[in-house]
């Protein structure tokens, strides 16, 4: 006789405005994430928050926290710069950590929360929930049959606006919130672009600081190379008013466009045959073809986190697959502020970039 599923108890470090969609993800898990306490610095917040969400227990004190609950699961909500110290504790506490991004703010960080899932047996993944679609899961299928031909050209666009209000809290628009655009917004399609298009090459770059006030960059632009041998370019703004998230990929025999903004599901996607693939019905057939339809939300992705959690096997968005994006990311700040191309795992304890993602330089200021 199989037993009954188990049952993860939760706990949520930060109740700010992404703390609903990890209520919401939890609850699509139909009981086997159980949310049992919340924390954040502020009283008034947490305590309206656990309220609102029927969540049995608050707290102001995260160490407290996890001390009194006992988690299996901690998920973490908090601002950028408190990600590594409390996915650490959360594992060395016993549980198993699903943290916003960006996950860390440099390689040498990546590599200490990987020293913590080996000390402890427990891993952190990053919230990466563009990966979890159906419909990204069928492209990825498609593409791997050898139906659309070699990718060859790619364009992933993260055209957002962020403007003085964005940027009031204190955190905000400094390297304490770990960067800019690049690693506050377009983190998520260019991980999504990776997890299409495998791993990257080299990387060329430029970054500035053209319009608002903050330390960080809030434009970026690339020109990466794929070890496949696909190019792309890549935009990360946070000054476009009309705001769109965009990825396109040229395969041999077609194009394939996704056009969103915070989440996509499949009739997001537009597929374009090549010219002289217009007869073959076969390609089209095999497109229209959509699993039952799953959107890129969080509730996708902790589903997958806690069949992770069942089989005890390593969360894809967890050590090597949060730090290729990682690296990705620190590569383009690298090439932006030295002018220099970067190739992958050329950047290496000793080098400054290695222990923060800016290496110690500022963008261009042209404001």
């Amino acid at each position: 006789m199989s037993s009954s599923p188990r049952t993860y108890r939760a706990i949520l470090a930060g109740t700010g405005g992404i703390g609903d969609a990890h209520v919401r993800a939890c609850e699509a898990t139909q009981g086997r994430v159980k949310l049992v306490a919340a924390a954040d610095l502020d009283a008034t917040r947490v305590r309206e928050f656990a309220a609102r969400h029927r969540i049995p227990e608050s707290f102001t004190d995260y160490t407290a926290m996890l001390r009194a609950t006992k988690p299996d699961l901690v998920i973490i909500a908090t601002p950028p710069g408190q990600h590594v110290a409390m996915s650490v504790a959360a594992m060395e506490a016993g549980a198993w950590v699903w943290c916003e991004k960006p996950l860390c703010g440099s390689l040498a960080e990546a590599d200490a929360i990987m020293d913590a899932e080996r000390r402890t047996g427990r891993y952190t993944a990053c919230v990466f929930q563009m990966r979890f679609a159906s419909s990204t899961a069928h492209l990825r299928d498609l593409a791997a049959s050898g139906q659309l031909g070699r990718p060859l050209v790619a364009v992933c666009n993260t055209l957002w606006f962020r403007d003085a209000a964005y940027y009031s809290a204190p955190w905000r628009g400094t390297w304490a919130e770990l960067g800019g655009p690049t690693m506050g917004l377009g983190i998520h399609a260019m991980d999504h672009l990776l997890h299409l298009l495998g791993d990257w090459t080299e990387v060329r770059a430029m970054a500035a600081t053209l319009d608002r006030a903050i330390e960080v960059e809030d434009v970026s632009m690339a020109m990466i190379t794929f070890a496949n041998g696909a190019m792309a370019s890549v935009v990360n703004s946070a000054l476009s008013p009309r705001q769109e998230t965009y990825i396109r990929l040229d395969y041999q025999r077609a194009t394939v466009e996704l056009t969103h903004l915070y989440s996509y599901a499949r009739d997001n996607w537009r597929l374009t045959l090549a010219p002289n693939a217009q007869g073959d019905e076969g390609v089209l057939q095999s497109w229209q073809s959509f699993p039952p339809d799953v959107g890129s939300t969080h509730a996708a992705q902790l589903a997958t986190l806690v069949a992770d959690m069942d089989a005890g096997v390593r969360p894809g968005t967890s050590g090597p697959g949060a730090r290729r994006t990682l690296e990705l990311l620190t590569a383009i700040y690298k090439s932006a502020f030295t002018g220099a191309p970067v190739t992958a795992g050329s950047i290496r304890p000793g080098d400054p970039f290695y222990s923060a993602v800016h290496g110690g330089l500022r963008p261009a200021r042209r404001a």
